[in-house]
This record gives structure tokens, sequence and C-alpha cells, in this order.
């Protein structure tokens, strides 16, 4: 993956297009199907130089790519087909969705493989809060997890390590879940508390490690990016005073990065809140430009990413660099892959997707919805809680 380095600002760009042959299409269908769509996949960056330019009008983000991205951080939503044996032709769309169900299978039918693998080991759980626990709305404010959804959670963390990781601010989202006992991670694991252990942690995070009066002597705070923290918050205030005449747009603080949401802008408008943020940027070569959906979020050019805060977490609990432990991390959003690659190398975990359309992805399975992220939630507790009954009841017949 490239970072595009040419223009005013630093921007993650899309991979290469779901190819047919990676996503396992048999030879026979290949023929039927025209070029694909792009896919989405994104990783975080190390700190880079980035030559700056004067900044053009809306050419300058047609150019770098943002439109482009902009359009399809949310591609339509359409039903997967179960059965290839229906009577209706299949389109090339169906065909397609097939075709990634059979790579990326759901984790709820593989639930014996994923279990098979997880008996004599540590499971750790990760999740993301947006289009995972809670449904994707138009505004985020109202994006509410259900109770059910709630009680599954936390169910899950009384058996399992449990930590949310998310894009909103580790505020926002504990606020959100209102959970005690998880582990919390705001603005893609810039912003991580919970029980950190100082004596797992490498010198290099240990000195990032501050204890959180507020939640008590044994919870901890981990903030990588802090000194951002004054840069993050001018940018903020800029974005919102800028993009306030156009209608629809909402601008976030989410401590260590700010976002854009651009759900509820006319497509019409999209060109001019892209220059807006492009322009706001350039002026920021320590910041960078990411993209998730229908959001524009812009973040510090640091190595730190979910796929860092899982690593983190992991060593932090002391499981890291054990093969008695599996870790399961379930998001939706690109920024989510990050943690899927970290997990897919070196097979340390399964990554699984949340989304009801093919994407290009570093997980290994996949879930339609939070519905089914609940299913599969609940569906981990029972398996655990009956193995545990198993062995106690095994050890009071000895």
């Amino acid at each position: 993956m490239d970072l595009k380095s040419n223009h005013a600002s630093p921007v993650l760009t899309d991979p290469a297009p779901i190819n047919k042959l990676r996503l396992g299409i048999p030879s026979g269908l290949l023929a039927l199907l025209p070029h694909s769509q792009p896919g989405a996949l994104f990783s975080s960056s190390k700190y880079v130089t980035i030559p700056r330019k004067k900044t053009g009008m809306i050419n300058d983000v047609r150019s770098n790519g943002w439109l482009d991205a902009m359009k399809s951080s949310s591609p339509p939503r359409k039903k997967l087909i179960k059965d290839f044996n229906v009577e209706a032709a299949l389109d090339d769309a169906d065909i397609a969705s097939c075709s990634w169900v059979l790579k990326y299978p759901s984790a709820l039918s593989s639930f014996e493989k994923i279990i098979d693998r997880a008996k004599n080991k540590k499971i750790a759980i990760f999740l993301d809060y947006d289009g995972t626990l809670s449904p994707i709305v138009d505004d985020p404010d109202r994006a509410l997890m259900s109770n059910e959804m709630r009680s599954a959670v936390r169910n899950v963390s009384k058996y399992f390590p449990t930590a949310i990781i998310s894009g909103r601010s580790r505020d926002k989202v504990y606020e959100l879940v209102g959970l005690k006992e998880l582990c919390y991670a705001g603005s893609h694991g810039m912003d991580i508390m919970g029980t950190l252990s100082h004596s797992h942690v490498s010198n290099d995070h240990s000195n990032c490690i501050k204890p959180n009066e507020k939640q008590g002597k044994d919870v901890s705070l981990f903030q990588p990016a802090r000194e951002f923290l004054p840069l993050i918050d001018e940018v903020f205030r800029t974005l919102v005073e800028n993009t306030k005449g156009i209608k629809g747009a909402k601008v976030e603080n989410h401590k260590f990065c700010a976002s854009v949401h651009y759900r509820n802008v006319d497509e019409m408008n999209w060109p001019t809140i892209a220059q807006c943020v492009h322009d706001i940027l350039k002026d920021y070569p320590r910041l960078r430009l990411t993209h998730g959906r229908k959001v524009l979020e812009i973040r510090p050019v640091i190595d730190w990413n979910k796929g860092k805060a899982v690593e983190f977490l992991l060593e932090s609990l002391g499981l890291s660099n054990r093969n008695d432990v599996l870790p399961i991390y379930i998001g939706d959003d690109r920024t989510d892959e990050d943690a899927f690659k970290v997990l897919r190398e070196g097979n340390r975990g399964y990554g699984i997707l949340v989304s009801a359309v093919p994407k290009e992805t570093n997980a290994f399975y996949s879930l339609k919805n939070p519905d089914e992220v609940m299913k599969f939630l609940n569906s981990l507790v029972t398996w655990k809680h009956d193995q545990t009954k198993s062995v106690i009841h095994r050890r009071s017949i000895e």
C-alpha cells in the first residue's frame, strides 16, 4: 500500500481492487464477471517527510484520490446469496458475493472449527464499536448498543479478557458501553484504559503508562500520542469553524483524532467538504488523513493503529508470545484491518469482518451485522460455560 505524498497532505490510498482469482471465483463463472469494484484496506504509517505544494481548488481532492475514497467508504448494501442452486439468474454482484462468502466464511457456521482451535487456549476478545456492537446510523450520537448486546459483552468478559477498540474518544465509547470490567481503547488505540501491568510491558511503552486516579489505583492509561493533544484540539476548532456552512457536516473531537462526518451531506457537496479538510490539513505536516465509513479522520503521523493497540493490550495482559492464547478481533471498518493483519501474521488469531457486502480484507471469517456478532458472542459464552461445567463435574467424581 502506498502513501500518497505528492500533494498537500498524506493520504492512505486503497489497495488493488478485489480480484476474481483472489476471491476464489470458480473458473466457469470467471468469464461472466466484469471488472471488480475497489476494495478497502488501510493501515497506519510511520513518521514521514511529505513534500508540500500550494493548494489548488477541487482538482486537489480529485487528483489525490480523496473523492474516490469518500465514495467507496460506504458501498451500497445488498443481501448475500446463500444457495448456488437458485433458479433466478445470478448477476455479477451475486456471483462475487457467493464467492466472497466461500473465502471468508461465516464465523457462526464455522464456530466448531474456531472453538476446536481454542481448546486448551486462553481466548482474548477485541471488539470495535460502531457497526459491530451498534448499527451504523446517520447520527453518531444515536449509535446505541442494545441491552441484549451489552449483556452479551458483559457475559463474554466474565470468561475472556475483553477490550473495546474504537475510533471514538475513549470517554465516549466508555459512556456508550458502560461496562467497567472491560479495557477501552479510544482514538484508534491511541488512548487506552484498563488494568495495564507495567511488568509485562516493554521499556518503549512503560513510560507512557500513567495511573488513572479517577478509576482506581489498579487502572492505568496508555497514551502514545499525548504530545499531539494541543494540535488536534486546534485543528478540531478550525474544522468546526470552516465547515459550519456545509449542511449536514458534523465534526467530532475524539481527543487524539478529529473526525468530519459527511453521511448527511449532499453528495454534490462532498468535493467542498473534502477541499475544506484538505486546505486545513496542508498546514499540519504532523497530521494525516484516513477514511472511514463516510467520515474523514485526521490523525497524528505516528506508528500506531488498532493493530498496535491489540499487540500492546496482549503484552500488558501477559498474553503475548504465547502458544496457549487465541486472540479474536471483530470489526467492520477499514481501520480494523490493521488488527486483522496483526492476527493473520503468524496465524496468531482470528479476525472477523462485519459486513453484508464483499470487501477485500485480512480477516479470516465474516459476520453480516451486529445481530450476528451478538449470536457469536453468546455462542462463545455458552461453549465456555459448558466446558467449565464439564471440568467441574469431572473433578467432583475423581
